[in-house]
């Protein structure tokens, strides 16, 4: 019973529930942060669900308490970057007060943060083909569905030529990431190379259609 009066639910023996709440991400994060390290020097393919549990302090029945399988590992890893990189990428977009920008900005935001961090970096690169076929899952795809969302406002706003939204999202979706591939896998990595060819690329395209 608590200073209150109310009763708790917390055994002999047992951390609070915040602090189990707090263990249960930490192990979480745990997992998460050897399988970006496994997938990045092993390769998705090659690397096993061991692998993932040596580097770290867990026991491998702690792993299964939270995923089932290698698979829904990496599932977990691109729905976090794919949640950040679409937070960034749409605040340039927003940001932008014309089409030149609007769409620069976007790809310049992408690339940037895939290139920042070296194991996510790493992770992708070696990864590319597994990665690609699960590009419409719905937490990764979520970009697409956004800057569609996107397009139609500036559309509506006069800043982008009235074209097919969908359609437009799609491409620019689907050829940065193949541009991000290329890009990561060149050494010195260029990003503004990268930003300038696809930028150049869409908006030759677009301002035919003003």
């Amino acid at each position: 019973m608590n200073a209150g009066g109310a009763t708790t639910d917390v055994g002999p023996g047992e951390p609070p529930s915040g602090k189990r709440e707090q263990t249960k991400a930490a192990n979480r994060q745990a997992i998460l942060d050897a399988a970006m390290h496994v997938f990045g020097d092993l390769g998705y393919g090659a690397a096993t669900v061991r692998d993932i549990v040596r580097r770290t302090d867990l026991a491998t029945g702690t792993f299964y308490n939270y995923f089932p399988d290698k698979e829904s590992v990496l599932r977990a890893l691109l729905e976090d970057a794919a949640t950040e990189a679409r937070v960034l990428v749409r605040a340039a977009r927003r940001s932008s007060e014309d089409l030149e920008s609007f769409v620069e900005s976007g790809f310049r935001a992408y690339f940037e943060y895939l290139a920042s961090d070296p194991l996510l970096f790493e992770m992708l690169r070696r990864n590319a083909g597994t990665i690609r076929a699960l590009y419409d899952e719905p937490a990764i795809g979520a970009g697409t569905v956004e800057l569609a969302e996107d397009l139609r406002a500036g559309i509506a706003a006069g800043l982008v030529p009235d074209l097919d939204a969908e359609y437009m999202a799609r491409a620019m979706v689907g050829a940065a990431f193949e541009i991000a591939v290329l890009m990561l896998d060149r050494e010195p990595v260029d990003v503004d190379g990268a930003v300038a060819f696809i930028s150049g690329l869409f908006l030759g395209g677009m301002q035919q259609f003003r």
